[in-house]
């Protein structure tokens, strides 16, 4: 390759990736260069993209996201980090924020020029995500600023502006709550293991102590008391010098040691069959004591502790894809496309509707004089009088909004079939579309169940002798049409799956709303907006036979009142031809399903709106048409 077509970006590439593998302390490291999210899978390190032109942000984050993750890398430890990472979301999210904290101020401590480029790097994510934007604790997540904090504290820099927002807004309640803890900061650092009971004691201080799960430190006693017991119980007082003189006679013959340990091994066979026979006569036990029983399972449902599943092993969480073949949703992407024929134009005027709405919010602007990008117009004459001018491209800057993700969660009961699941999914389809040309990433997801009328949980159920009170009695379905991460063009098909014929069965709403709440309060993004779409109330007739009548709508106000409660993910719902108003606060009930896109462009633009005035008209509106 000559010099002239040389990447003048790949010296500084090169030679970064050298010194991060260096300042790892890691030479198998291999550091590639993508537009991929930065980060660390096993030996494999992804850093930012770097073009030709070697931009001053492009270096400057390239090289902070290096020495962030080279930190991480040389002061993390995974066995350590997992044995005490607790199992709750926001507790683990808090753990993870803390622990990367310590390691890159163990990283500004020990190698004090990393600290600046971290800076750089911690700036340029806090403006991505809007963190300089947030006028209340409510808009700020509390993991994050809690990061923010320790590291603040641990190496006494000033946080770049959009972190120090975050952090100034949570600082208040956090040292109310933790100061004694934080107190103990410094004496932590050095030691993963102190600094992880040092992270959860402060998890416990903010009141997320229930998702701590099991004190490693306790379990640990508790094994090594039960193995002094053992020993205590081997070892016999009047015995004194018999195991020496064993020891001496299985010196002496070592056969007749080997026949005495096998007839001992016999020996402790019979000592155990008997121990289960007395067991399984339930021997009368001193008042006060009772066995050791395993731990009780963890509930079905976080909202309801006393929502019950009769079986779930039978239930699926699976792919639009893996429930038909390529070619079949081609087809069924195809004969939807022809039963919406005639909505296609109200519903692109829609479409435009809301993009413009959504645009004419960021600050659009452009980078000029490139060489590579879209032909920038004013240099046209230019490239043709002389076509090998270079410079001459520009391309939009990154305004992207704040981190957001949309899921939208669509009822696939047999109420659906027809015109309302044809335009639900049309719908769908149109805004995923819509919204990842803003920035905006969106996720689709369905539910139903796998029968009608039980399916295997309710043979279950019938097999045992019908006990009384068993809870839900179906199998579920939740489908994935599209992932946050995956692009529209490569899921447009899925959505043609919702066309199938027998798909659409029974619909659960309850533990549906709450397993997108768990798939979205899983995300890094910053703001959550889930749009639920249904027809009416939950219907399950195999689990509404023998149960309450109201078992399933009391369990999905439950899970309402969670959702709504934890504050993590905004919630909206629309329902079609059924008043949904009853169970979702922010909601509207339209009564022609042609209504859909409307309903959903003016809930989706009412909630990216600017003006709080045209926020309160549409959260206040609670019927359409």
């Amino acid at each position: 390759m000559s010099k002239h077509n040389e990447n003048p970006a790949d010296p500084f590439k090169k030679a970064l990736a050298e010194a991060t593998k260096v300042m790892a302390n890691d030479p198998e490291l291999t550091v590639s260069y993508t537009v991929d999210p930065s980060g660390l899978s096993g030996e494999a390190m992804r850093l930012p993209q770097v073009s030709r032109r070697m931009t001053r942000e492009e270096v400057l984050l390239a090289r902070g996201t290096a020495d962030a993750l080279a930190m991480h890398r040389k002061y993390h430890v995974d066995s350590v980090h997992n044995r005490y990472a607790p199992p709750g979301d926001m507790a683990r999210d808090l753990f993870e924020a803390m622990e990367t904290a310590r390691c890159e101020a163990m990283g500004a401590r020990d190698m004090p020029g990393t600290a600046g480029n971290i800076d750089t790097k911690i700036g340029h994510e806090a403006m991505r995500r809007g963190y300089d934007q947030c006028k209340t604790s409510s808009e700020a997540p509390l993991a994050v600023a809690a990061g923010y904090l320790i590291r603040h504290l641990a190496t006494g820099r000033d946080l770049p502006k959009g972190a120090q927002n975050v952090m100034d807004l949570w600082r208040g309640f956090i040292e109310d709550q933790a100061g004694g803890t934080l107190e103990n900061l410094q004496d932590t650092l050095d030691d993963p293991a102190e600094f992880a009971r040092f992270a959860r004691q402060i998890i416990k201080d903010l009141g997320y102590g229930d998702q701590l799960g099991e004190d490693p430190d306790q379990l640990d006693d508790d094994q090594d008391d039960n193995a002094e017991d053992t020993s205590e119980d081997d070892q016999d007082p009047d015995s004194s010098g018999s195991e020496d003189t064993d020891d001496d006679e299985a010196d002496a013959n070592p056969e007749q040691a080997q026949e005495d340990q096998q007839d001992e091994s016999q020996a402790q066979v019979s000592m155990d069959e008997m121990a289960d026979e007395e067991m399984g006569e339930e021997a009368d036990m001193p008042e006060g004591e009772a066995p050791l029983e395993p731990p009780a399972p963890p509930p079905a449902s976080e909202a309801d502790p006393n929502y019950k599943v009769y079986l779930n092993s039978h239930d699926e969480e699976i792919t639009a894809e893996e429930l038909a073949e390529p070619a079949e949703l081609e087809r069924l992407r195809a004969y939807l496309d022809q039963q919406l024929e005639p909505l296609k134009g109200a519903v692109s005027r829609l479409a435009n509707k809301l993009q413009r709405r959504l645009q004419a919010q960021q600050n659009r602007s452009w980078l000029f004089d490139l060489e590579e990008g879209i032909l920038d117009a004013g240099r046209l004459a230019r490239v043709v009088a002389s076509p090998t001018t270079p410079l001459s491209f520009k391309i939009e800057k990154d305004t992207e909004f704040r981190d957001t993700l949309v899921t939208l969660l669509l009822d696939n009961s047999g109420s659906m079939r027809g015109r309302p699941i044809s335009i639900a999914a049309i719908c769908a389809d149109v805004l995923a579309r819509t919204l990842e040309r803003c920035g905006v990433k969106v996720e689709i997801l369905g539910f139903t169940t796998r029968a009608w009328k039980g399916g295997q949980a309710r043979e279950a159920w019938l097999n045992d002798g019908r006990p009384q009170q068993p809870g839900r009695l179906n199998d579920l379905r939740h489908i994935i049409y599209k992932s946050a991460d995956a692009p529209w063009r490569r899921t447009r098909p899925n959505l043609g799956l919702m066309m199938k014929e027998g798909l659409l069965k029974e619909n659960i709403d309850g533990e549906a709303l709450e397993w997108a709440h768990r798939r979205m309060t899983s995300r890094t993004e910053v703001r959550k907006i889930l749009m639920v779409i249904s027809d009416g109330a939950p219907v399950d007739d195999s689990t509404l036979s023998v149960n309450p009548a109201n078992y399933l709508e009391k369990h999905l106000r439950d899970v309402i009142a969670m959702v709504e409660r934890k504050k993590a993910v905004e919630l909206l719902a629309i329902g079609i031809g059924h008043d949904v108003t009853r169970y979702y606060e922010r909601a509207v009930t339209i009564t022609d399903v042609e209504q859909l896109a409307g309903a959903m462009t003016e809930q989706l633009a009412s909630l990216f709106d600017a003006d709080p005035r045209a926020r309160a008209r549409i959260k206040g509106l609670r019927k359409a048409g």
